[in-house]
């Protein structure tokens, strides 16, 4: 009875992090990156006994300083997918990221797989899959595995619906439902690879999320038989585990790791069956970048670090970050800066944004294209929504549950803005208008102060604000936005739109308004005495 390890190996969530480092300065060797992860896949394709599968996961072509450069300067990620086709990828599956700057750029960057490229459960106007394959078959040693790609149905909630014209998003549970059971009739494994997450505990099945559609991880493993591995992403989560005999996957993000399914196959008759399996997750933390990947781009991070080095304009004043949570609760001047950005490219008084990134370290004194892109790593634009002062209130509200008291009495992060996946930028922070935020008030009703031009902001009254888009379209549980509300665009990259405010303003004077505040107790007795002297103040 003949017998073999099957070997499945992931990558995902890259994000156009080829090689070991973030941008912020030259000649890294940080843990993580692409390059880093190639030299553990050709460790693992040396020592393996049986065949063995690569498939990337998607999210691979925006995210990274050289992601920016190649969609600012270049207008194309097909240099990117090149690496993956040195890598000799056997199979990939788009991100929700790879929706960012267009269909046109993400089928590009399909074609320019040497890989098949695989999307179930997006579909064009003619019902099929938008990359041209829903799964594919590979035969290996005599072993015929079937890799089924599924995609996040949620985009649409993201991404400017230009992006998305014409594409019809499905269930992924669904999709699975239709296409494992046949892929089973023709295959000895059936991978799954699926750019979403879980949103269900793996142990206990207790729901960690808003159930929304978003993730089906868990309704995949639960609720579709069939299935012999399960790829995940998109949360960033690292998770090496075997459910139901099924191995779940998913390696954290920027190629900090590898995942790996191990599957112990005995032949019987004409076909293999699956006697045994594990999953882990190989940290490529120590490991050095793969040498020859290394050189054959070289000539790629040479221009990125040219690029990167462009001196954009001057910061008079302190507009660096220290301290990220200190940021949200007290404001900053470099959030006052980019909400002035907005304000100047959109004729708003009233502008959101947020601050992406807990490794933000906001300006220097002299400004270069690395200080922009590492600081806003989004390829946001504009949109400007026609809301009502009670819309504007409800978004207040919802980004102010980002806060929670702490046992000890300080102002803590809610945890379900850090677990399952971290989203400290769903937590938003105003310029054009005064707002308190009070925390020993329920969550709904925490706002207390709400002013604009000086006086109260009434329910009923319609207002203009500039957010970004994925914001603007509803992102991030923000409904009381949506495509109907925007009244306008400016669909400049916000990173070349900070960059055009310094051409026209080279040098920027840091200023902070501070017209929010985070407290930890309310106005109390004096509640209306405080509110009179605050209007009085503005008037």
């Amino acid at each position: 009875m003949d017998k073999l390890t099957l070997t499945i190996l992931e990558t995902s969530d890259v994000h156009g992090y080829l090689f070991p480092g973030d941008g912020k300065t030259k000649e890294q060797d940080l843990g993580f990156g692409l390059f880093k992860a190639a030299t553990v896949i050709r460790e693992e394709r040396c020592k393996a006994n049986g065949p063995v599968l690569v498939i990337d996961n998607g999210d691979f072509l925006q995210g990274s300083p050289l992601s920016s450069y190649m969609e600012r300067e270049l207008g194309t990620g097909a240099p990117l997918v090149e690496a993956l086709n040195k890598l000799e990828v056997d199979a990939g599956v788009p991100g929700n990221h790879e929706f960012n700057h267009g269909l046109f750029y993400m089928m590009e960057s399909v074609r320019a797989a040497h890989f098949p490229v695989l999307a179930a459960n997006i579909l064009d106007e003619t019902g099929e899959p938008v990359t041209g394959k829903a799964y594919e078959i590979f035969e290996k040693e005599g072993v015929r595995i079937a890799v089924l790609g599924l995609v996040t149905r949620y985009i649409p909630h993201w991404e400017h619906p230009d992006h998305c014209a014409g594409l019809t998003f499905r269930s992924a549970v669904d999709s699975a439902n239709e296409y494992v059971p046949m892929l089973r009739e023709i295959a000895d494994v059936v991978v799954v690879s699926y750019h979403g997450g879980l949103e269900c505990d793996l142990e206990t099945g207790e729901p960690t999320e808003m159930l929304t559609g978003e993730n089906e991880g868990y309704a995949l493993l639960t609720e579709v038989p069939g299935i012999d591995v399960l790829l995940t992403g998109h949360q960033h989560r690292k998770i090496a585990t075997v459910k139901n005999g099924i191995p779940v996957l998913q390696p954290g993000y920027r190629g900090e790791a590898v995942g790996k399914a191990t599957m112990e196959l005995e032949r019987q008759g004409d076909s293999w069956h699956i006697t045994g399996c594990a999953a882990e997750l190989m940290d490529v933390n120590d490991k050095e970048a793969d040498r020859p990947l290394m050189k054959q781009f070289g000539a790629m991070e040479d221009k990125l670090e040219e690029w990167l080095d462009m001196p954009v304009g001057a910061v008079v004043g302190d507009m660096s970050i220290s301290d990220s949570h200190d940021t949200r609760i007290r404001g900053h001047a470099y959030i006052d800066f980019i909400n002035r950005v907005q304000m100047h490219h959109s004729g708003c008084s009233i502008s959101a944004t947020s601050l992406f990134s807990q490794e933000a370290k906001g300006l220097p004194p002299s400004v270069t294209m690395r200080d922009i892109v590492t600081n806003y790593p989004y390829p946001n634009t504009l949109a400007v929504c026609r809301v009502t002062g009670s819309d504007l209130k409800e978004a207040l509200e919802l980004s102010a549950t980002y806060f929670e008291i702490s046992q000890d009495g300080e102002i803590g992060i809610n945890p379900e803005y850090i677990h399952p996946k971290p989203q400290h930028y769903n937590y938003d922070m105003y310029a054009g208008i005064e707002y308190t935020i009070d925390l020993t008030r329920p969550p709904g009703d925490r706002i207390t102060v709400l002013i604009h031009d000086g006086r109260l902001i009434k329910p009923d009254e319609t207002l203009e604000i500039v957010l970004n888009q994925y914001r603007a379209v509803g992102g991030g549980g923000y409904y009381m936005f949506g495509p109907s509300k925007i009244t306008r665009e400016i669909r400049v990259p916000m990173t070349e739109l900070i960059a055009g405010y310094f051409k026209e303003h080279p040098v920027v004077t840091a200023t902070q308004t501070r017209n929010f505040e985070v407290i930890r107790s309310g106005f109390g007795k004096e509640e209306d005495e405080v509110l009179d002297l605050q209007l009085e103040n503005r008037a």
